[in-house]
């Protein structure tokens, strides 16, 4: 997975200025799911899911939420979407983001392994450390 631009300017200001991270009290990240490549440059918008009853997913900033080991983090619990209950969607990224809608700020974003076709029914999910960024 790779940052945002904006989530690279921000930890190049927090690191070198002392600049708070505007982001950094949230007590939630927020998952979403993309069909297309958001971009370095893009937001949680861009390309973002739209099949209905679909929405981003919280995952509190904690323990409980995240496992970091090494230059790795990645969920500590099942992140579960909402079903497909209309609409169709094949999804082919997911980010991690700052806002529970809008134009939230991507802080990291990556392809799937393979595609998922969503349609009526389906429930898309991300098993126990499945959603996986790194540091290099």
């Amino acid at each position: 997975m790779s940052k945002g631009n904006t989530t690279e300017n921000d930890v190049l200001e927090h690191l070198f200025k002392a600049t708070a991270l505007s982001w950094a009290a949230n007590g939630n990240l927020y998952i979403a799911l993309h069909t297309a490549d958001p971009g370095e440059a893009g937001n949680q918008t861009t390309s973002e899911a739209t099949y209905t009853s679909y929405a981003r997913v919280a995952v509190a900033r904690s323990g409980s939420g995240w496992t970091v080991s090494g230059n790795q983090a990645s969920n500590a619990a099942l992140i579960q979407f909402p079903q497909c209950t209309g609409g169709t969607n094949t999804i082919t990224h997911v980010s991690i983001g700052t806002a529970s809608s809008g134009a939230g700020q991507i802080v990291y974003s990556g392809a799937l392994n393979a595609s998922l076709a969503v349609s009526n029914l389906i429930q898309p999910q991300f098993a126990i450390g499945a959603l996986v960024a790194t540091e290099d």
